[in-house]
């Protein structure tokens, strides 16, 4: 098992679960965060600190392209390892519908 960031997290980017991250698996894009799911230890501690509930087991229900999204973008983006200010404007965009489609960007974040 493992725990991976879906779409709930794509322009708020809250980053209190990086800092409780044992493993440092989480890597930043522009505007959203991914965990790496080979590095994941399973441990769980990062799912109750997200703010958006962005963060699930990879054993709920159709979670299977998170895992491989997750993979793909950790691969690709630097590792953040320190808690930063959300993006502008996360307040209205928490648990919109539709962010992937939307607002998501394959830019990498700055890291940290």
């Amino acid at each position: 098992m493992t725990y991976v960031v879906t779409d709930n997290c794509i322009a708020c980017k809250y980053t209190d679960c990086v800092e409780v991250c044992p493993v440092d698996c989480f890597y930043e894009g522009e505007n959203t965060l991914v965990i790496h799911p080979d590095e994941c230890i399973d441990c769980g501690v990062c799912e109750p600190e997200c703010p958006a509930d962005a963060i699930r087991p990879d054993t709920e229900p159709d979670m299977d392209q998170w895992v491989e999204f997750n993979r793909k973008y950790a691969e690709l983006w630097p590792v953040i390892v320190s808690k930063k200010d959300p993006m502008p404007g996360y307040e209205e965009r928490d648990g919109e519908e539709g962010k992937l489609e939307k607002y998501f960007s394959e830019a990498p974040g700055e890291g940290g």
